[in-house]
């Protein structure tokens, strides 16, 4: 081998202990950088049971409080109806199928439109009985129907009227 070969291949080992020096601070970088991304997918996985074990919590407190929102929804349906037929007891004129509602203040707005309709029907009828009502005891009296009489008895009765 010639000094020319030699020093070609001793440029070409120095250029392959560069490549390999740069390569390991390249592999020695990405192995800080996954240490890096294993730490920080470590606390994103601590994290992320963390939201869970709260989502769970919180699913519990969820159906906590629908159960106890439907225990009281039921309990105000029961307080309604007892509320509707001690109403309707004290207003015996007001039929049970006009009144209706699941909270009191159902009752209430149902309660008032069937008084109106009460009073409304009470005033028809009412007036109907008066209209067809008939005077006790005798007719009143009335003048005597002239227009049938002719002049000669008209003059006659008025004579008979004055004596």
């Amino acid at each position: 081998m010639t000094e020319e070969e030699v020093a070609a291949l001793e440029e070409r080992l120095a250029e392959a202990e560069a490549e390999v020096e740069r390569l390991q601070t390249t592999a020695a970088d990405r192995e800080a950088r996954a240490a890096h991304l294993d730490e920080t997918l470590a606390q994103a996985k601590t994290q992320l049971a963390s939201r869970d074990e709260e989502l769970a919590t919180l699913h519990d407190d969820v159906s906590a409080a629908r159960s106890e929102a439907e225990e009281l929804r039921a309990s105000l349906r029961s307080a309604a109806e007892k509320y509707r037929q001690a109403v309707l007891a004290s207003r015996v004129e007001v039929p049970p199928d006009l009144v209706s509602g699941e909270t009191v203040e159902e009752v209430d707005r149902q309660l008032e439109a069937a008084m109106r309709m009460v009073a409304q029907l009470k005033s028809h009828l009412e007036s109907q009985a008066q209209a067809q009502r008939v005077p006790t005891g005798a007719p009143a009296r009335r003048a005597a129907d002239l227009a049938a009489l002719s002049p000669t008895e008209k003059i006659s009765f008025g004579l008979a009227q004055k004596k």
